[in-house]
């Protein structure tokens, strides 16, 4: 076991703390209670949340944090026996569908079509095109060849096959 400390000589021991008479420890009583009294919330801040800034914005509206859920309950002594009832559902609004048009209609307007001819003009003036322009006008033009064969128009590239094959015949056989 250790010995006590000493205390070092030439000093009195300390004095005994001096007991506190019942009206200091009742006043300390009363200002610790005080203290405890004003921690916690504001007088009326649940009904009224405190916002951060307090801007004049009458657009902005807070959630009230006492409003709870907005299911219907069903009073009354049928209540428990009925299933609650579902909310009718909105009809599906479907969007208009374009009305078919038949092949002329649909060739015509391919052959007056303004980005059509804006891009065949630049093809035809030695300029380069784009991927996804090049790709949309691959698809047109496709889409006008089958149209033209529903409708049972023939180009005029047969004859010139006609005429080049007649050329090659004649130049093969010697002939003028």
């Amino acid at each position: 076991m250790k010995q006590p400390a000493r205390t070092p000589q030439g000093q009195k021991p300390a004095a005994k703390n001096k007991r506190k008479s019942r009206d200091e420890l009742n006043q300390e009583a009363r200002d610790r209670k005080r203290d405890k009294k004003r921690s916690g919330n504001a007088t009326g801040s649940r009904s009224n949340p405190v916002v951060e800034s307090q801007k004049p914005s009458s657009s902005s509206k807070t959630k009230d944090p006492r409003i709870g859920s907005k299911k219907p309950i069903a009073l009354g002594g049928d209540a428990v026996a009925a299933k609650p009832a579902k909310p009718a559902k909105a009809p599906k609004v479907q969007p208009e569908k374009k009305p078919r048009l038949t092949p002329q209609e649909e060739l015509a307007m391919l052959e007056n079509d303004e980005r059509l001819d804006a891009l065949l003009d630049r093809l035809e003036n030695g300029e380069s095109l784009s991927a996804e322009d090049q790709a949309w006008l691959d698809q047109a033009l496709d889409r006008i060849d089958v149209l033209m064969e529903q409708l049972g128009i023939a180009l005029d590239d047969d004859v010139e096959d006609d005429a080049a094959e007649e050329d090659m015949y004649r130049l093969l056989k010697g002939g003028n």
